[in-house]
């Protein structure tokens, strides 16, 4: 049976994030996830973007990202997508750094820049959902 934590007054699933206590500023952090989730920014389908489907075959999650490329710069970035707070709030925020950036550099972009954004220690099993937006994006950006 699955212990939950509460984390000021939150229950968290263990999987999600690592067992360790959080620091004040990682606590400002989930915060922003939790918002990111609850109220994701450019969540929205745009029409004829580059585009990419993916889906996390361990849990279901899934985000098809919606890429707009102005010569070598992306100039939008949407998507729509089912999934863990995790996933929804990555790819939310990704959506946010990835606009002004060239294709190489998303496409050098990695664990430690998602990681990053979260600002949280995530459990090994819960990378794969927080890294399903990058990936996507990169998909999309394939596509032109």
């Amino acid at each position: 049976m699955t212990e939950y934590k509460y984390v000021d007054g939150e229950k968290i699933d263990p999987n999600e994030i690592e067992s360790q206590e959080l620091t004040e500023e990682q606590r400002i952090y989930k915060e922003n996830i939790l918002d990111h989730y609850r109220n994701p920014r450019n969540k929205k389908k745009i029409e004829g973007a580059c585009y990419a489907h993916d889906k996390n075959p361990f849990c279901g999650d899934e985000i098809d990202a919606y890429v707009v490329v102005d010569g070598e710069k992306v100039v939008d970035v949407g998507f729509q997508g089912n999934g863990c707070a995790i996933s929804q709030a990555s790819m939310s925020m990704i959506t946010r750094k990835c606009k002004g950036k060239t294709r190489d550099e998303i496409n050098a972009l990695g664990q430690d820049f998602v990681l990053e954004l979260l600002g949280i220690p995530i459990g090994v099993v819960r990378r794969k959902c927080a890294m399903l937006g990058l990936r996507v994006i990169q998909q999309a950006l394939e596509e032109k």
